[in-house]
């Protein structure tokens, strides 16, 4: 039996999913689904069966899956520190984060990544940010990247950079007459947000608290983009990440305000799962994220947009 087809079994029941798993691993789904038959034909018993929400053991398969997940957590710790030796670093991340990050603060960075290390493939997964944190815990991710980090036992952070928060409203808006407004000033405005338990939300909630205004929603989403949309059509104002909104605001779909009580700033950081043993390639893909200076457009000359680098990545065990 092979190690590989192990990891795909195991990559099936972690994710409920045979297209999850084959993705996960360079393969087709048919690819994936063979592998399962062989295996199934090897022990003459049914190893998966249909779910509601995909695909999960059968008392036989969790019996090999409870066996073989750390089978092949062993074996990747072994190339990993065979790649250490090596001076190639090659393999597959996987990383989970935000919409507002993954689509507006990663790309100039995962540019640089790939440039650097073109025989590493990234698989980067858009989750909520809870998701995010859960999904580390499992093993289905390698390394999350949110907002607002949560302190958790089993996860440890690193500073990435900070984003500033800012309002949005639609250019016809009475309030899209000026470049800063005060936070005062939003009281009685209808807004368009994120959903109550997402970290950037309860934020953007404690700065209109603080300065005693009580929003009204008329919207809630999970997603940067729709927020804008709904905003750009005239559902509300919205505060939002000012990387998130440079295209928008570019282009005049936008305004951008600024808080004259600001800046009020966004903290991003990686994270992982603590006493993970991390391969060469995240390690660097970690060393991008902090050591490389690549500003945003529209930031470049934004003091506040310096951020603290760590001396240095916290030892695993």
């Amino acid at each position: 039996m092979h190690i590989e087809t192990l990891k795909v079994f195991c990559d099936i029941i972690e994710s409920g999913s045979v297209s999850y798993a084959a993705s996960q691993n360079f393969v087709t789904q048919s690819a994936v689904s063979q592998q399962v038959r062989s295996l199934e034909e090897k022990y003459d018993c049914r190893l998966l069966e249909r779910a509601r929400a995909g695909v999960k053991a059968t008392p036989a398969g969790q019996i090999l899956y409870n066996s073989s997940k750390e089978i092949v957590r062993r074996f990747l710790e072994l190339e990993n520190r065979l790649r250490e030796i090596g001076s190639v670093v090659a393999g597959a991340i996987r990383v989970g984060t935000v919409y507002s990050v993954g689509l507006h603060e990663l790309p100039p960075y995962l540019a640089e990544f790939l440039r650097a290390y073109p025989q590493v493939n990234v698989h980067l997964e858009y989750l909520r940010s809870n998701k995010v944190y859960d999904d580390l815990i499992e093993g289905k991710i390698d390394l999350g990247i949110v907002a607002y980090p949560a302190k958790r036992g089993q996860i440890a952070s690193i500073a990435f950079r900070h984003d500033e928060l800012v309002l949005v409203v639609p250019p016809e808006d009475p309030l899209a007459k000026v470049n800063r407004v005060s936070v005062k000033e939003l009281a009685g405005q209808r807004f368009v947000g994120y959903e109550r338990d997402i970290a950037t939300r309860k934020a953007s909630d404690q700065i209109l608290r603080e300065h005693g205004v009580r929003p009204h929603y008329t919207m809630e989403f999970d997603n940067i983009e729709t927020i804008k949309r709904a905003v750009e059509i005239g559902q509300g104002i919205a505060i939002v990440p000012r990387s998130a909104v440079l295209m928008e605001t570019a282009r005049g779909s936008l305004k951008m305000l600024e808080f004259t009580e600001g800046p009020f700033m966004r903290p991003l950081a990686i994270i992982y799962k603590r006493g993970r043993e991390l391969a060469p390639a995240v390690n660097k893909f970690i060393q991008v994220l902090t050591e490389s200076r690549i500003p945003l457009p529209g930031q470049a000359a934004r003091n506040h947009d310096k951020v603290e680098r760590p001396e240095r990545l916290e030892k695993t065990a």
